[in-house]
């Protein structure tokens, strides 16, 4: 394979990271979705919740700062052509599901990180709390969280997508599309 065949490596890499990161954020953002603060409290515990909020705001600063370094390899480094090309079809899929997951992935974790502070609670990375810019305002706050909601159900989508579209190329059309993006040459 030579180097017009697949994404730079470190592209690479950064797309599998995002990929775990956003399953683990879906999955700790479902389930305090779900269950909400007093019900979690309730089954796991005080400390066991305040770590799982924290897990899930560090992991959105996390895609946050992934997400921005993707960008970054995306537009500074040549994008590999499609061998055998897309036909116009796939082309416009392709490309659509792909921009809508950029744009997603970034609004995302500021909504969720904007509605948290509106809230009056702390925007947590790790174990460091970041500065709130934003005063309190809960009004704001739930309509800022009733978006984060509608983008995490919006990026599940788009992954189904994603996913459905690279299977398909691998295992019915079996042409090249996976290997853009493997971790293995």
């Amino acid at each position: 394979m030579h180097e017009l065949d697949h994404y730079i490596y470190p592209h690479r890499v950064l797309h599998w990271l995002v990929a775990l990161g956003v399953v683990l954020s879906l999955a700790s953002g479902l389930t305090l979705g779900f269950l909400g603060f007093e019900r979690l409290v309730e089954l796991i515990g005080q400390s066991v919740t305040n770590a799982l909020y924290t897990a899930h705001k560090t992991l959105g600063i996390t895609l946050l700062l992934l997400m921005t370094l993707r960008i970054i390899t995306r537009l500074a480094f040549v994008v590999p052509d499609h061998d055998p090309p897309l036909n116009a079809f796939e082309r416009i899929v392709s490309t659509s599901v792909h921009h809508l997951l950029y744009l997603a992935l970034v609004v995302m974790p500021v909504l969720g990180a904007l509605a948290t502070a509106t809230g009056g609670f702390p925007v947590q990375f790790f174990h460091w709390t970041l500065p709130n810019i934003l005063g309190k305002n809960e009004a704001l706050s739930e309509a800022l969280f009733l978006w984060h909601e509608r983008f995490g159900w919006a990026i599940i989508v788009l992954i189904t997508l994603h996913v459905s579209g690279a299977l398909y190329h691998w295992w019915i059309k079996r042409d090249n599309v996976m290997k853009r993006m493997s971790l293995f040459d």
